[in-house]
């Protein structure tokens, strides 16, 4: 990722105080793995009063807070740079854009190495068949060879060269280190042979070495910039202008940051809560479903609470402030789902811990067998060969493609089954889930509202109640619209937010909504949604409504039961409904009328239990239990956020397809498991042949690439 000057902009200016200490959000660069997250948050932490230095490396986002002066976050932007990680005031656009840039010059990096390398191997094969070639054309066909790989490998080897630089400058090491040192070697000898007419050399050897380490760090990339997405489209969903009404009866508006609790603002009708509050003049209806995940519209009335996030539908509504932005729940939500991202980004697998003795263990043989091969006699030049046959065998292809290489497949198996994974180690994670948990509407159900009672209701009094829900978007009248078909319209319709509909048919005033505004005493007993129609001089007629079921959620929900699964379902909406959809699919746990927070906290309930759970949700307030859940699943139909939260999504909406991605998953734990086993097995025999001296740098080379291969072929049976 290119380096951005810290020095442009001033960190101080984005320091804020809240509950007594200093926070700033920076946007660092480089960090690629588990140790950069160690190097970064150490350094922070050795500051004075630092209370908080958490990195997320899906997003880049560092957050810091401490108690001192807000100077001190130059110091800290300082100490990043110094230890090869610069950083600036961390934005939601800039790290989009520092993402998609990262992407783009490894994907540049990657094409470069591999044209390098398919034409640099056309003239290594002419060399290896052509026994009866002369010194000569040897020579001419390595120059060649040079020509074409050195301006490569200087391309190419960019994100390696610059880390490793970085770390030395750092005084540290990094894996880098030894991969840069390894390719310049065998360029630096393959000069030499050739200037020297040996008729050796390893221009094939160090642009296929690039080739393969580009491989791993770009699909690596691309899956940690999926993970982060969550975060960045919650940020866009943010209102950014708010309209405060002063005193003086004038309204103002201003950036929805500077709203304070106790502040009055007005929310026109089609624009989103800033911040949350509590409505004190107006009456409407809200699109709610960011809070209960419900798509029927919420009335409020004065003296009602309405959250960050809502949108007013119809009427324009006066509210008091109750919160600050950075306080409210859509920031909370937003939170929730970087902290869900920054625990699976921390989650730490086999080949991170053996990145760790990596470097150490490579110098420590390197210096062993240069040392040793001088020791007993041998020439300079033959030590420094065998030296860097060791350096190439032990570059880590094949432990950088153990798990890229089986999450491809089996993502692309997964694809045709009609599963999208986005998270890098949402596989792994899949096969160890032990819990199902579910979310209702959307999910379970259909998301849309079907007349149940259809056949109990007469033709007239159906067809009544259609020509005034023809002119209504709200769920319930497209469900009765729908049932009736086609047809007329009333005259003199009025809408009532928050009530119902009214209007005259045939001569006639009709009403049709809610119960409590018809003044009608309320159903209980039932799980059922429900509308009144009301015909001047007629009984009242009661229309019954729920969200169907998916048809193939019963067999979901079973299948998942045979394969070891504890399931229940966690919901936003009423006791009633959700009652009676577990009761329909045979889910013994459920819990209702649940806002985001109290999803995430019955998800961290599991975690902490090792029940491992799987969240299966779709609404914008289920991103937070999404992100949270050890793996979570989101419907195609879904959110975006959710969908961006999630670490499958399952497109065409068929819960069927969730007992097929779980098998798949196990299945690629079994392909990982016994990459990881192929290329410890290649060190073991590997390594000591080339201490030894008996494998060149060449050999080392096409040892290396062929343990790449094997690893990249077993992962390829999961396609079948």
């Amino acid at each position: 990722m290119a380096a951005i000057d810290a020095n442009i902009i001033d960190p101080e200016a984005f320091v804020r105080e809240r509950k007594g200490h200093q926070e700033i959000d920076l946007l660092v660069q480089g960090a690629h793995c588990a140790i950069c997250i160690q190097k970064i948050e150490t350094a922070m932490r050795d500051f004075p009063g630092v209370s908080l230095a958490r990195l997320n490396l899906s997003t880049g986002r560092l957050a810091l807070a401490w108690d001192g002066p807000t100077g001190q976050s130059r110091d800290m932007v300082d100490r990043l740079e110094e230890i090869g990680f610069p950083a600036t005031p961390y934005r939601p656009e800039s790290g989009a854009q520092a993402v998609d840039q990262e992407e783009k010059q490894l994907l540049r990096a990657l094409a470069v190495a591999g044209f390098a390398t398919a034409n640099v191997m056309l003239f290594s094969v002419s060399v290896w068949a052509g026994t009866d070639m002369s010194a000569e054309n040897v020579a001419f066909f390595h120059w060649l060879s040079a020509l074409i790989a050195l301006p490569a490998v200087a391309y190419s080897g960019r994100p390696f060269f610059i880390s490793g630089w970085k770390s030395l400058k750092a005084r540290n090491v990094n894996m880098d280190v030894p991969i840069s040192l390894a390719v310049l070697l065998a360029c630096g000898l393959s000069i030499y042979e050739t200037v020297l007419g040996h008729g050796a050399a390893y221009f094939d050897a160090a642009i296929m070495l690039l080739f393969f380490l580009l491989i791993g760090r770009f699909l690596d990339s691309r899956l940690r910039a999926r993970a982060g997405q969550a975060a960045r489209d919650l940020a866009a969903l943010q209102a950014t202008i708010a309209h405060r009404l002063l005193p003086d009866g004038t309204m103002k508006a201003a950036p929805a940051a500077d709203i304070a609790p106790g502040d009055t603002i007005i929310i026109p009708p089609g624009e989103r809560v800033p911040v949350d509050g509590q409505i004190i003049d107006g009456e409407g209806e809200v699109d709610a479903s960011l809070v209960t995940g419900e798509t029927v519209p919420q009335a409020l009335k004065a003296g009602d609470e309405a959250w960050s996030g809502m949108v007013n539908l119809d009427r324009p509504l006066t509210m008091t402030a109750t919160a600050a932005s950075q306080d409210s729940l859509l920031a909370e939500i937003a939170r929730l789902v970087e902290a869900g991202e920054q625990s699976r980004s921390r989650y730490v697998r086999y080949a991170d811990r053996a990145a760790r003795a990596y470097v150490p263990a490579v110098f420590a043989m390197t210096a062993v067998t240069l040392a040793g091969w001088l020791a007993v006699g041998a020439t300079f030049h033959d030590s420094m060969m065998n030296a860097i046959a060791v350096l190439i065998i032990t570059c880590p292809c094949a432990m950088a493609l153990v798990v890229p290489a089986v999450q491809v497949v089996a993502t692309g198996r997964l694809f045709k089954d009609g599963v999208l994974v986005k998270s890098g180690d949402a596989l792994e994670r899949l096969a160890t889930a032990r819990t199902a948990v579910f979310d209702k509407t959307g999910t379970l159900t259909k998301r849309r509202a079907k007349l149940l009672n259809a056949d109990d209701i007469s033709e007239a009094s159906l067809e009544t109640a259609a020509q005034l829900a023809r002119l209504s978007r709200h769920p319930l009248s497209r469900a009765v619209a729908e049932a009736a078909g086609d047809g007329p319209v009333c005259e003199d319709f009025e809408d009532h937010a928050g009530g119902g509909l009214s209007g005259v048919v045939k001569g006639k005033p009709v009403r049709y909504g809610s119960a409590d505004w018809l003044g009608l005493p309320p159903s209980a007993g039932d799980a059922a949604q429900e509308a009144w129609l009301v015909v001047e001089g007629e009984t009242p007629v009661r229309f019954i409504f729920a969200d169907t079921l998916r048809n193939d959620a019963a067999d979901a929900v079973s299948d998942l039961k045979a394969l070891g699964f504890e399931a229940e379902l966690l919901s936003g909406d009423r006791k009633g409904p959700v009652k009676a959809a577990a009761q329909a699919l045979g889910l013994d746990r459920w819990r209702a009328a649940l806002k985001p927070q109290d999803k995430i906290a019955r998800i961290e309930a599991l975690k902490a239990d090792g029940a491992y759970p799987l969240m299966v949700g779709d609404g914008i307030n289920d991103a937070p239990a999404l992100a949270a859940a050890h793996v979570s699943v989101s419907m195609g139909s879904a959110a975006e956020i959710s969908r961006s939260a999630a670490d499958l999504v399952i497109q065409g909406d068929k819960l069927s397809a969730l007992p097929r991605a779980y098998s798949v998953a196990r299945q690629a734990k079994s392909r990982v498991m016994e990459n990881f086993a192929l290329a410890n097995i290649y060190n073991v025999v590997a390594v000591p042949l080339a201490v030894f001296g008996f494998v060149t740098p060449l050999v080392a080379a096409l040892c290396m690439s062929i343990s790449s291969v094997v690893v990249m072929l077993n992962a390829l049976r999961l396609a079948r």
